[in-house]
């Protein structure tokens, strides 16, 4: 072996473990990136997953409101009637006191139901002079993820009938709004 060959084998060692040291940051860095990016897409996942729970537990309201209309007694103050503010805080079924709502159970979260009384031409529904409206809040929570969801649900008679007859009540969703 010559003198000059045996100057030259430890730096060509120094530079393969600089080289390697460089790639190993970017791969360190690209698995950064990556896992925050996982960590983003199952936030988007379950703030998805708790708005459909919230839909499903406004159906479930609603379909409450259809089948139990005869039964709901409207609110007598305004302060039962406002929106309830417990809907943020809210993590089980039971009695709002100062809402008067009582939360119901739904598969992934709550519902409540706020019967708000007799109004004058209901929006979407032209020719209709009075029907009745009812507030349905649902809640629904996927992981930490929260969806608070609010429809005004609306009971009126078919057009042309005068009596408040069971078969003659139609229900129409006439507003809907996402509050958290």
């Amino acid at each position: 072996m010559s003198v000059f060959s045996r100057k030259q084998s430890g730096m060509a060692l120094l530079v393969c473990l600089t080289f390697l040291l460089l790639v190993s940051l970017i791969g360190l860095s690209s698995l950064q990136s990556a896992v925050q990016q996982e960590k983003m897409a199952g936030s988007v996942w379950l703030a998805n997953q708790s708005l459909q729970a919230g839909e499903a537990g406004l159906r479930l309201g609603e379909s409450h409101v259809q089948a139990l209309w005869p039964e709901l007694s409207a609110c007598e103050t305004v302060a039962r009637c406002a929106p309830p503010a417990s809907a943020r805080s809210q993590v089980s079924p039971g009695l709002d006191p100062v809402s008067g709502m009582q939360w119901l159970k739904s598969p992934d979260g709550l519902y409540g139901i706020q019967s708000l009384g007799v109004g004058v031409t209901p929006a979407q529904l032209p020719g209709i002079a009075s029907a009745h409206f009812y507030r349905v809040t649902a809640i629904g929570v996927r992981g930490l993820s929260r969806t608070v969801l609010e429809s005004v649900f609306v009971r009126y008679r078919s057009p042309g009938s005068e009596t408040d007859d069971p078969i003659h009540q139609r229900f129409r969703r006439v507003m809907w709004r996402q509050i958290q």
